[in-house]
Order: C-alpha cells, then structure tokens, then sequence
C-alpha cells in the first residue's frame, strides 16, 4: 500500500471548523496503527485515545480554540504520559505505569493534540538503529529490511508511514535527526532548554532534548510553539519566546550558510554528496550566499560524545536496581547478589556496554584522563561553533553519511554503529539547534531517502524553521511529499 498525507494544521483546521471530529481522527489514526503493527513503530497503543478525543471534542464545542485540535500523535516511549506504559524500550520498565505527563506532552495535549501510542525506541534511547528495544526492532516504511534508525526509530517511522502527521522524540546525540533522515522526515533537535525535560527518562542529562517529527515545516513550528517555552519543573529550561509560525514565511535570502568542510567527501555516499550539491544550489537560487567553514573538532566528536554520555547513563541509571525501579530477579542472596542479578536480566547488551565504559571513565584513577578531558574538549567544540557563527547564519552537514542500512548490518560491529553519529554528535555538545531536512534519495536498489542538517546558533531555532520551509516551497515539496510504499507483508515474524 501507499500512505497518503495530511498535515497537522489542515487536520486541526478542519476540526476546529467542524467539518471533522476529533474521534475520527483518532479512529483512522488507530487503524493505521493496527495495519502497520509488522512494521513495529509502536511498543503500546493508548487504551483511553478515544476518550481523550472526546474531550477534545467537547473543549471546541465550549469556544475553545485549538492549535492541533484533534491531531493524533504518537510520543517515544522514554517520554512520560499519565496512566501509560513507559518502557523506555527496556524490560527494566515493562510493567511501569507513569503516574505523570511530561511537560513537552501535556501541552501538546493542551493545544488539543490526542496521544494514541507510545513510539519504539532503541533501549534507553542508547543505538543508532533501534535494534536494541527489547521489543523488536521497528523496521523502515521505505524497505522493511532496513533500519529506521535510532534511538527515536519508531517515532519517525510513524510519521512516514503517515500514522500520525506528528511525533515526539528525544537527542542525545543524532536520536532525532537520524532516524528522520533514514525515513524522509524532518527531526529537529532544538537548542538545549529550549524544551522541558521534564517528565523524559534521562539517558545523559547534559545532552537530551525532546524534539519533534513532521512531514511539513508548518506542522514543525506549530508542534514547536505549542511545545516550547521555560518550565518551573525544569531548572534547564530557558526563558525565549515562540516565533516558529511567525518565521515560516522569512524566506533564506541573504542569509549566509556554511557548508562544513570536515564533514564534506570522504565518508559519505554518493548520494549524500549529491543532496548537497543540489542544497547548495538551491539556496544559491534563492538569494542565499553559500561558503565553507572548518569546524577541526568534528574528528574527536565520536570519542568526546562517549566519553561524556556513558558516565551520565552509568548514573541515571543506576537507580534501576530492582530495588525501588525495575522488575527484581527471583534469584535470591544477599542485597548485591540481588540487585547484580536484577540489572543482568533487566539490561540488554548495548545498555550493559554503555554503562560499562561510563562506570570505567569515572572510576578513580581514571576520571582525569578520559571524562575530564571530554568534557574539555566540548568546550573547544562550543567555541568552534562560536567561531563558525560570527561568520554564518547556518552550518550544514549531511545528517548521515549514508541512506539506512540494513537491519542487522551492524550490530555485531558497536564502533561502526557509533560512527554512524559522526555529523549529528557535536551539535548536543555545544548545545545548539539543528534540523535534519529531507534532501534527495539513494537510488540503489530500494529508493531510500537522505537528509541534509542544518545547525543554527543557541536559541535561532525558528532560522531552522525559515530555511525548511523555504527549500519546501522551492522544491514544490519534491521530498516532503514522497511516499513510502510501506511493504508490511514480507516481514519475517
């Protein structure tokens, strides 16, 4: 089959006019949900999706006016939402019902969005692939044989496959960008405490940052002014106003971008190559003066990112000891027997990994030598940034070197799995927003899509909106409208 899309602002607009029900949405929104359920976007399905619609209903008939009056949405499933399952991907929280909402959440369900499931994730938002959800892996509408990408696989997958029109994630380091560019999507990763982290389980608090998928740049900067905005349950939240909307019709001309040279070449796919040359031509047509700019700490990202996020997961999680959080092993013994048994059965390989290698760079003796110096060397990447800003607008790199790969390709080989961040980490150590737009396709074999990133100082993610919306309009949405054929029935069990 082939999906067909609407945006979230049409779909709101023609509820708030009546011609729609809030209930029907929902309805058809579940139904897409049951038919795509081979392709594993979704761990849980909202039980109460059709009340919640229900009142919405009853909100616009009380004159309230409602900027995603009735869209469904689906959230990653390490985003809290009260009476659901919040999994995390992980078996450590499979019974786990979240007696709260997080914030990013509940004002999206405040401007009249309906949650109707929680997105699969890889475990503990920790892969590039989505392989390590306890749950299976989601699979790609493009091929389901190739990965959606990770960790906010199913999140992206939802949207391509036009489940829903809108979708939450969460970036650690690329866990939205990545999987939008694998599904030909946009994910934006916006500047951090732009959105509250309340309410999102913690992988490395320092770099998280719930973000937004759409097929259409209207749908993003709506998502985003309903969504944004400081958060008394958040000290890392900031004080900024919403413009998204506003900025969708600012256009690129005379706007500066920069195209980074360490991410340009070698590495990437042919095709990668090609969707930025097209990009690079397109804003030139537009008015748009088009450079390069050296960003020399790109090449100790990888290694910096590691080093930082690993031990902040080695802390966040070790509250899930099966003694207060997690499910208890039955093995009996002593109160360390207990817990080691309990975080052995609960934790899947890449989680053991990560929480192994942070542990080892805290540990005494060693703290000096790889997290200290880590975290010296983000700070040479926010000056870089800084550097690179006094004389661009916006930086561009590919969001991936290559289309999606196949499921399984990578696996067994975790530093090839790692090395597929390489353009996407840097942009969580120095803070700063970017936005992966869908670019071109790779035309081997299957038509799988390619995304461009776009990266813009601290607190100018509305440019990001401008700069989408524009290269839409002058591609006559060429990429944003491409379907997916969404092939569910070849899939193995």
């Amino acid at each position: 089959m082939r999906v067909s899309r609407v945006s979230a602002v049409s779909l709101a607009r023609s509820v708030s006019r009546g011609e729609r029900r809030s209930i029907d949405l929902v309805r058809e929104a579940l139904k897409a949900a049951e038919d795509l359920a081979p392709l594993r976007p979704l761990i849980s399905v909202v039980e109460d999706a059709e009340q919640q619609a229900s009142i919405v209903d009853e909100r616009l008939r009380a004159g309230e006016r409602l900027a995603l009056a009735g869209v469904p949405i689906v959230v990653k499933d390490n985003l809290n939402v009260r009476g659901t399952r919040t999994t995390c991907g992980s078996r450590a929280l499979e019974r786990y019902v979240s007696p709260y909402t997080a914030t990013a959440v509940h004002r999206l369900q405040a401007a009249g969005a309906v949650v109707i499931g929680k997105a699969n994730m890889d475990e503990f938002a920790m892969g590039s692939s989505n392989e390590s959800s306890a749950f299976g892996a989601a699979r790609n509408p493009w091929d389901a044989s190739k990965v959606t990408g990770g960790s906010s696989g199913g999140s992206a997958a939802s949207v391509a496959a036009a489940m829903v029109p809108v979708s939450l994630g969460s970036d650690t380091g690329g866990s939205v960008r990545q999987p939008a560019a694998f599904t030909g999507v946009y994910g934006l990763k916006p500047t951090y405490g732009r959105v509250s982290r309340y309410g999102l389980v913690a992988f490395a608090s320092s770099l998280d940052q719930v973000g937004p998928f759409a097929a259409y740049a209207e749908d993003l900067a709506t998502t985003m002014d309903a969504m944004a905005g400081h958060d008394v349950l958040d000290a890392t939240s900031l004080q900024a106003p919403n413009r998204f909307v506003e900025a969708l019709g600012a256009g690129v001309r005379g706007m500066r971008f920069g195209f980074v040279r360490e991410a340009l070449g070698v590495g990437n796919s042919a095709s990668v190559e090609a969707a930025l040359e097209r990009t690079r031509t397109l804003l030139e047509s537009l008015g748009a003066t088009v450079g390069e700019v050296s960003l020399p700490t790109l090449e100790y990202g990888i290694a910096a990112y590691y080093l930082i996020a690993t031990p902040e997961a080695s802390s966040n999680l070790a509250r899930y000891d099966g003694m207060v959080y997690s499910r208890r092993a039955a093995q009996g013994g002593d109160f360390n027997a207990s817990m080691s048994a309990s975080r052995a059965e609960s934790f899947g390989d890449e989680v053991k990994r990560r929480i192994l290698m942070g542990t080892y760079a805290l540990s005494s003796g060693y703290y000096d030598a790889y997290y200290s110096k880590a975290m010296k060397v983000r700070r040479l990447v926010a000056n870089d940034f800084a550097r690179a800003f006094e004389s661009f607008d916006v930086l561009i790199t590919p969001t991936s070197p290559f289309a999606a790969f196949g499921v399984g390709e990578k696996s067994s080989d975790p530093l090839s799995m790692y090395m597929a961040d390489v353009d996407t980490v840097l942009v969580n150590l120095a803070g700063v927003p970017a936005l992966s737009v869908p670019a071109g396709f790779d035309e081997r074999g299957t038509r799988l899509p390619v995304g461009v990133q776009f990266i813009a100082p601290a607190l100018a993610d509305e440019r990001l909106i401008s700069v989408a919306h524009a290269l839409e309009l002058a591609t006559d949405r060429e990429f944003v409208d491409a379907r997916p054929p969404v092939e569910v029935a070849s899939l193995d069990a």
